[in-house]
């Protein structure tokens, strides 16, 4: 019994050591374990990023996983999409339909959708500029897709796509060089030519839009050919037809170079293109057209009268009126009733204003005799002389084209020349003629007070309580204000005088002078524009910006670090402007859009040359400034 109980004693000791010893080995057991779940877990973190997603049948891509997915695919479908665009989520319900069906193809084509607010680079990459964006990607090539966006129509055209055999339609899009330019141009009737830079952004977003109008023009009778050069390989012919930035697009007939004045995306282009295509003059038929347009119309009436199209006169009036097609509105006839009614004869070219232009100060119609030997510029120089009346009436959508010459006399006030309102419009018209036809030199026009509210408050008489004001505005951009008093022909006289005088002070809308304008980057307001961007002691490069502006506000950190850079050029000022609350007193200066940035030589401040096409950042700006720059004090290499 005693060793019995001895035996107990012993194995119970010898149980006590042991289970210890087993409990500690779970724990570095349950230990490896906890740590190989936490290394899986870091793996499954890594993972993360190129882990691929599926929402309601839909492939998630991303800028991080895209790659990896796309190996080995040959056919994927994908649509770009922001989370707030309405078209997007109506699509959504038949986009998830689509993935199904080319779900259950064989062999099954993947359906992706990628969120361009978040993937930027993917954004990027692929041109995306709108929402939904849907797109094929043949081997990770780009198909565009702008059918239906039924789910027919996108299925059919996946299909095709994931054929084995299917290869992309060649460019409609001619490719030109020196060696075939010339050749193509002069033998086409009409073609529209791109001069492209592959670096350049707008460029880039006009292709789509581009090829698109090609292929459209292409299939109409007769086809329209539209073209294009990389202007960067082939710089003579850039060069040739002055070229200066890109894109440059221009019209070409039977070799001549026209500028294109068109939109820049399909519909436009096709639109214009196919407008161009036609004749430059339309034909007057009967003496009732040409009655009507004299009655009601707003401007010039031209009108070439011939015996025949075969008339010498006839094909040389037709180039004439090609390169300003966009700017008048031309006619001929071969009509006897109507040559009578302009007292005109075979070969004469007629212009007439409508009635309500006309006046005793001018004569009633101007005509122009054209021989075999007449030049079609002649022609031209005729219609640009011609083509406003003594006082005519300028308005927001002919002031581009008819009211640009400077100095310009402008009388504002109610203008309607409907009928309960056109005597008193002609009331104060007649003053203006009065003192108009004393001052040729200089170009007078009527304009509504409303339509220009916004010029008025800039010239300080919105709130004249006049009910006639009047402005000059001069070259360079200076505007000149006549002080508010009752109106007549001899108060209007009297500022003119004043104005031909130089005794006159512009009105230059400014910010203060800053006090205090020692930082890398001078702050330049209206009043001391040409305190700093016209001295001809110094280059300047001058950005126009807005304060709300993105773009702006990323190029500025840049753009500070170009003025530090070059902060001890004493002959080189980088410099700023606000244009949203300053005058810029200069015509040269256009800004269009924001950021703006031109470099103003010390030995040409008249014509600025304007940056453009290249990356907004310190290094493209260093480039820029020492290929302009007249009064570096070191080299290159030195910075």
């Amino acid at each position: 019994m005693k060793k019995i109980t001895l035996l107990l004693i012993v194995l119970l000791g010898v149980t006590h050591f042991i289970l210890p010893s087993r409990c500690e080995e779970d724990a570095k057991d349950d230990s490896a374990e906890d740590l190989g779940e936490e290394d899986d877990d870091d793996d499954e973190d890594d993972a993360d990023d190129t882990e691929v997603k599926e929402e309601n049948g839909v492939l998630v891509l991303t800028d991080e996983n895209f790659e990896t997915f796309m190996e080995g695919k040959d056919t994927v479908l994908v649509e770009f999409y922001a989370p707030w665009c309405g078209h997007c989520k109506q699509f959504a319900p038949e986009y998830e339909k689509i993935a199904q069906t080319l779900k259950e193809n064989d062999p099954p084509i993947p359906v992706a959708k990628v969120d361009a607010t978040k993937a930027s680079a993917l954004g990027s990459r692929f041109e995306v500029s709108g929402y939904p964006t849907i797109k094929i990607l043949k081997k990770g090539e780009p198909v565009d897709y702008d059918g239906d966006r039924s789910e027919h129509a996108i299925v059919e055209r996946v299909k095709e796509v994931a054929q084995p055999d299917w290869k992309p339609p060649p460019e409609a899009t001619l490719v030109l060089t020196k060696d075939n330019f010339d050749d193509v141009v002069n033998n086409a009737d009409i073609i529209l030519v791109e001069f492209y830079a592959p670096w350049c952004g707008h460029c880039k977003r006009l292709a789509p839009e581009y090829e698109k109008a090609a292929k459209e023009l292409s299939n109409r009778t007769p086809p329209i050919p539209l073209a294009k050069v990389d202007g960067t390989t082939e710089s003579d012919l850039a060069t040739r037809f002055g070229v200066s930035g890109y894109p440059t697009l221009k019209i070409f007939r039977k070799g001549k170079a026209f500028d294109y004045n068109g939109p820049r995306e399909k519909f436009g282009i096709v639109d214009y293109m196919s407008d161009q295509a036609g004749p430059p003059s339309k034909q007057v038929q009967t003496l009732k057209q040409v009655q009507e347009i004299l009655r009601d119309g707003d401007d010039a009436v031209i009108v070439g009268v011939f015996s025949s199209e075969e008339d010498a006169g006839y094909e040389i009036y037709q180039e004439a009126c090609n390169s300003l097609r966009d700017d008048y509105k031309f006619m001929h006839t071969f009509n006897n009733e109507v040559a009578k009614f302009l007292k005109a004869s075979s070969g004469e070219v007629v212009m007439l204003h409508p009635e309500k232009f006309r006046s005793k100060y001018e004569p009633a119609s101007h005509s122009l005799k054209i021989q075999d030997s007449t030049p079609a510029s002649e022609v031209q120089e005729f219609f640009k002389k011609h083509i406003l009346p003594l006082v005519g009436h300028r308005k927001q959508s002919n002031e581009p084209k008819r009211y640009t010459t400077r100095p310009l006399v402008v009388v504002y006030y109610g203008v309607d020349f409907s009928f309960d309102y056109r005597v008193a419009t002609q009331f104060w018209r007649s003053k203006v003629l009065e003192v108009a036809n004393d001052f040729p030199e200089y170009t007078f026009a009527i304009a509504d007070e409303e339509d220009y509210a916004d010029e008025l408050k800039s010239l300080g008489l919105s709130e004249s309580g006049e009910e006639v004001n009047v402005a000059i505005l001069g070259e360079g951009g200076k505007k000149y204000a006549m002080e508010p008093e009752e109106f007549d022909s001899d108060v209007l006289r009297s500022f003119i005088i004043a104005f031909k005088k130089g005794k006159l002070k512009p009105i230059v809308k400014s910010q203060p002078i800053p006090k205090s304008n020692k930082g890398p980057v001078k702050v330049v307001v209206g009043k001391t524009f040409d305190d700093i961007v016209m001295d001809s002691k110094k280059d300047v490069l001058i950005e126009f910006y807005a304060p709300w502006c993105g773009h702006c506000k990323k190029l500025d950190p840049d753009y500070t670090a170009l003025g530090k850079k070059y902060k001890n050029e004493k002959n080189l000022v980088i410099a700023k402007m606000d244009a949203t609350a300053n005058d810029v007193p200069h015509d040269s200066y256009k800004v269009e859009g924001f950021p703006t940035i031109y470099f103003a030589p010390s030995n040409n401040k008249q014509s600025p040359v304007k940056f453009e096409g290249g990356k907004r950042d310190l290094e493209e700006f260093s480039k820029f400034v020492e290929k302009h720059a007249t009064k570096l004090s070191h080299t290159k290499d030195e910075l």
